[in-house]
């Protein structure tokens, strides 16, 4: 029914319509799962058919007709009347579009008659969780049936009222829900035409708050009282957001949600900030108060009004992310849903800036970390809290000014000291990254910046995981502070041979390596050119001393190593050329390098992957070149074939991709 009903002759209508009604009767006290499917092919065939086929009053009349002659049968035709607007955004019913929509048409049009229906079965007590999740299907379709009717409807009553039973608490969520965005609704007439529905659903609501608490309650109905608040905040955001007393009443229920100590409980919280905190800041939420005067008013107003609550909000979150202590157990599966809930905990940290300020924030987060050191964190013991509080650092940090001096001039001299735990030297590394342009704008008597390359250095040893986040780090820190490492290149000159020669006990991936190749490179830039030749040419000399090796080995061998052996040394000589901005030292090494390449391009043509990685690295060397000698250089290299040579076969890959 549901895929193959047009494959049918029309007069096929009337007697399957008689066969799956005879079923339906017949299995009105069979196995469950089998009277659902048969109900699930009569709304098939009720979306594929017109309403003229039923009776002239559409397949709601024809059912109520039914329940009413023959009520024996009311508990399969119940079902019925549940999934027929549960199938319309079923799209395993291959209707044509048109005919979906008149469907949905024909279901609003009976929306009066389908609660008339429901109400009628509130008479049978064992149907009442049945005629509750009737309710909630139908109230999409409800467009023509105002707030005020709704407000006074037995349904309504009955589904509010079994808020505080337990053998009802979950269809009565899912209607009340339902009610909440029916109020919000694009069909509705406006917010003040819903507050008679409105004033009767949010102190029912409310009167479940202390039930987030009770110990004693099943898990899942918490899940659901809890899916109940947070569907009240997102759908009422624009008057919780003008503060009034009963706003902020439903502000403090919310916070009491995300204080739970399941994460997905909490989290579902997270959307209403966003929500709330895009409220408070955008400047379409005051265009009713007028002139700028009176909206910058309003607007202060309301930002020092809701500065405690996301205050308590960023201390709630802030322990969201500690390490569990058995996370060392985790399946791949449990890792990646932890890694979710730490991007989710930033987003909202990210949000409580935009409220009560990056530096502000940051001092919240400060006191957490402070906490976390007093409790044995630098012993190596309990380290996950300290972890916390810096990956919540590390998270704000493009919130936190660069003129910042009360906070962070403390954080730093503290880093060095933390126990070189695997996670915990992750974040710290990751910490030394976010704050790079903190850490160049530091005063002078700082003395900053040398222990925590250190520590960069510790990380790129230790595990793969800090290699990663210590050659991002030490990026950002080249970036940002490159001016402060023009004294000290011995140094960065040797982790980056370590780390490219892969010997010396570092774990710094080919990939993650691009990453010191860039830092290098840029702080190459700040040198003048004689020092700046020297530099580009040591960085340069071990990626082409590798790739010599692999040609002196003979024209068959490399034919035949793999292309990843080739491209992890292109790729570093393409980033050198890209990230170093002086045309004519480039453009000299290239020349000097071209030789190596070129044998490389006459043997590996074939090669699409190394051909590739060949051509980014000219296209690079050859905006240098072209720079630097330009038409001019095309000219007068007809007085040297090799130049000639070099230069057509550097350009010209540019000029084909």
């Amino acid at each position: 029914v549901q895929r193959d009903f047009e494959e049918l002759p029309s007069e096929a209508f009337r007697p399957l319509q008689d066969s799956l009604y005879g079923l339906l009767k017949k299995f009105n006290k069979g196995p469950p799962k089998v009277r659902t499917q048969i109900c699930i092919a009569i709304a098939a065939l009720a979306v594929h058919v017109p309403v003229e086929d039923w009776g002239g009053g559409g397949i709601v009349n024809w059912l109520g007709d039914e329940m009413k002659s023959q009520q024996e049968f009311i508990p399969s035709f119940l079902e019925l009347l549940i999934i027929l607007p549960q199938e319309t955004s079923s799209y395993k019913i291959a209707a044509r579009p048109e005919r979906r929509n008149q469907f949905e048409n024909d279901l609003c049009s009976s929306a009066n008659v389908a609660l008339s229906l429901l109400t009628a079965c509130l008479g049978f007590d064992e149907l009442k969780e049945q005629v509750l999740e009737g309710f909630a299907s139908w109230l999409r379709f409800c467009h023509g049936i105002t707030a005020a009717t709704l407000a006074s409807h037995p349904l309504v009553h009955t589904a509010l009222s079994s808020l505080n039973t337990d053998q009802f608490l979950e269809a009565a969520v899912n209607v009340t829900s339902e009610l909440i965005h029916f109020t919000v609704s694009r069909d509705s007439c406006g917010i003040t035409e819903q507050f008679p529905l409105i004033q009767i659903l949010i102190p029912h609501v409310m009167g479940l708050k202390e039930q987030l608490k009770d110990s004693s309650k099943d898990e899942e109905d918490v899940k659901a009282i809890a899916r109940l608040f947070a569907d009240m905040g997102d759908s009422y955001v624009d008057l919780i957001a003008t503060g009034s007393g009963d706003a902020m009443q439903i502000v403090n229920a919310l916070l009491e949600v995300t204080s739970h100590s399941e994460f997905d409980i909490s989290s579902m919280t997270f959307n209403f900030w966003h929500h709330l905190k895009r409220n408070l800041t955008g400047r379409d939420s005051y265009t009713s108060c007028g002139s700028e005067v009176p909206i910058e008013a309003e607007r202060n107003r309301r930002m020092q009004l809701f500065r405690p609550p996301f205050e308590v909000l960023v201390s709630l979150v802030s322990s969201r992310v500690e390490y569990p202590e058995d996370f060392h157990t985790f399946s791949e599966e449990d890792r990646r849903d932890f890694r979710y809930a730490r991007y989710a905990v930033s987003d909202v940290l990210l949000d409580a800036t935009d409220v009560l300020g990056g530096d502000s924030t940051l001092k919240i987060l400060f006191m957490k970390l402070i906490q976390a050191c007093g409790s044995g964190a630098e012993q190596n013991q309990n380290w996950q809290p300290l972890e916390a509080a810096l990956f919540c650092i590390q998270a704000i940090a493009k919130s936190v000014s660069i003129e910042e001096k009360e906070i962070l001039p403390q954080v730093m001299p503290l880093l060095p000291r933390f126990p070189h735990q695997e996670q915990l030297l992750q974040t710290v590394c990751s910490t030394i990254g976010a704050f790079s342009k903190w850490i160049d704008a530091a005063p002078a008597e700082l003395p900053i910046l040398p222990p925590l390359v250190d520590i960069l250095n510790k990380g790129m040893s230790t595990s793969e995981d800090t290699a990663a986040a210590a050659s991002v780090a030490f990026k950002y820190i080249c970036e940002d502070c490159r001016g402060k490492f023009s004294g000290s290149l011995d140094g960065l000159f040797q982790i980056y041979h370590v780390a490219i020669s892969g010997v010396g006990g570092y774990k710094v991936s080919s990939e993650d390596s691009l990453h010191l190749v860039e830092a290098l490179s840029v702080v190459i830039t700040t040198l003048p050119q004689d020092h700046a030749r020297r530099a580009l040419e040591l960085i340069c000399m071990p990626i082409i001393n590798s790739l010599q090796e692999i040609i002196q080995q003979g024209e068959s061998a490399l034919q035949q190593v793999p292309a990843r052996h080739l491209t992890v040394h292109i790729d570093r000589l393409s980033t050198i050329f890209s990230n170093v901005k002086l045309p004519e030292v480039v453009a000299e090494a290239v020349n000097r390098y071209w030789p190596t390449l070129k044998i490389i391009f006459d043997h590996r043509a074939w090669d699409t992957r190394t051909m590739e990685s060949l051509c980014r690295s000219c296209k690079f060397a050859g905006k240098d070149m072209w720079e630097v000698h330009g038409n001019h250089h095309w000219c007068n290299a007809s007085r040297n074939p090799n130049t000639i040579s070099a230069t057509q076969s550097v350009l010209l890959p540019l000029l084909i991709q």
